[in-house]
C-alpha cells in the first residue's frame, strides 16, 4: 500500500492507493496556518487513521510546496513560510516512525500525470500548479527530475518574460525579488491585477463567474492572464521542449485557457510546428497527493 500526502496552504490531503493505483481511502483537513507544529500534528493524525482503518503500514510519500535543501535537509521556497528552514523530512519521520519520501508539490503532479494521467507514455511531462502559488514540475520516462540544486521545474519564480505595459510596475514577490510568474499567474495574483487595474475586489472565482456573465473589466484580466501565461509557457516550451503540459490547481479549470495559450504561444516559441500538447490534470486536484503516493516504487 501507498499512502499519498498533498501538504497544501489551505489544505492536507492524504490518500492512500493499492498496487494498481486504486483508492482505499482518502481524507482531507484544513492547514493549521502559519503553524509548523500543528502541521506536523495533522499530517502525523492522517496516517494514523488511514492506517487504523485499513488495518496496514503503508510506504509514505508528501508533496510540499517548496524543496528541501540538498545542502541542510532542510524546506527552502515554500509560499508556505512557516515551513521554511524547517527539518519538515526528519520531524515527521520521528514522528511516525519510519522513513518517508518528500518533494515538491508541482513535481508530484508531473508523476502522477506522466503514470497514469494526461500525460501517460509521453516521455517528457511539464506540470504546472496555478493556485495560491505557482509551480513547475518535470517528469522524464515517468519519473520525478529533482536536478542538481533540487529546483528543477521551479518556473513560478523565473521573471514573466517580456515584461511591458499593463505589466509593469514589477509587483514585489514574498521570495523577495520583484515580477515572479508567481505574482501574475497565481489566484492572488490574478485578483491583485484586477485590483490594480480598476476592478472591484473579486476573488479568482468572482472574476471568472463575471466574465462569463459580460464583465468587461473581468474580461480584460482573464486574457491579459492568458497571455500572461502564453508567454511564459512559451519559454518552458523553448527550454525543455516536452511532449506534454499540464495544467492542475484551481485556475486550471478555467476551459478557455486550453484553446487561447497554444494560439498565444504560437509566435513566442522556435519552432515551425509545435507538437506539445496542453492538457488539463486527469486526476484533478488529486493529482498531487496521488503522485506523492507514486514516489514510492512497486514492491519488487
Amino acid at each position: 500500500m501507498r499512502i499519498g500526502i498533498d501538504l497544501g496552504g489551505t489544505k492536507i490531503e492524504i490518500i492512500a492507493l493499492d498496487d494498481a493505483g486504486q483508492t482505499l481511502a482518502r481524507r482531507r483537513v484544513a492547514t493549521p496556518q502559519g503553524d509548523y507544529t500543528a502541521t506536523l500534528a495533522a499530517v502525523a493524525g492522517l496516517v494514523q487513521a488511514v492506517e487504523r482503518e485499513l488495518g496496514r503500514r503503508g510506504t509514505i510519500g508528501i508533496g510540499m510546496p517548496g524543496a528541501l535543501s540538498k545542502a541542510t535537509g532542510l524546506v527552502k521556497n515554500a509560499n508556505s513560510t512557516c515551513l521554511n528552514g524547517r527539518p519538515l523530512q526528519h520531524d515527521l519521520q520521528a514522528l511516525l516512525g519510519r522513513e518517508l519520501r518528500l518533494a515538491n508539490d508541482a513535481n508530484c503532479l508531473a508523476l502522477s500525470e506522466a503514470v497514469d494521467g494526461a500525460g501517460a507514455g509521453a516521455a517528457v511531462v511539464f506540470g504546472v500548479i496555478l493556485g495560491t502559488g505557482v509551480g513547475g514540475g518535470i517528469a522524464v520516462g515517468g519519473r520525478v527530475l529533482e536536478g542538481a540544486n533540487g529546483i528543477a521545474g521551479e518556473w513560478g519564480h523565473n521573471p514573466l518574460p517580456l515584461p511591458a505595459g499593463d505589466d509593469l510596475p514589477l509587483p514585489p514577490c514574498y521570495c523577495g525579488r520583484a515580477g515572479c510568474i508567481e505574482t501574475y499567474l497565481s489566484g492572488p495574483g490574478l485578483a491583485q491585477d484586477h485590483r490594480r487595474m480598476g476592478g472591484a475586489v473579486r476573488v479568482p472565482e468572482a472574476i471568472v463567474s463575471a466574465a462569463a456573465a459580460g464583465d468587461v473589466a473581468c474580461e480584460a484580466s482573464l486574457q491579459r492572464y492568458a497571455a500572461r501565461l502564453a508567454r511564459a509557457l512559451a519559454t518552458v516550451i523553448n527550454l525543455l521542449d516536452p511532449e506534454v503540459i499540464v495544467l492542475g490547481g484551481g485556475l486550471s479549470q478555467l476551459d478557455r485557457l486550453y484553446d487561447a495559450l497554444p494560439r498565444l504561444w504560437r509566435p513566442q516559441v522556435f519552432s515551425d510546428v509545435i507538437a506539445t500538447r496542453l492538457a488539463k490534470a486527469a486526476h484533478g486536484d488529486s493529482s498531487g497527493v496521488r503522485g506523492a503516493a507514486w514516489l514510492w516504487p512497486a514492491p519488487a
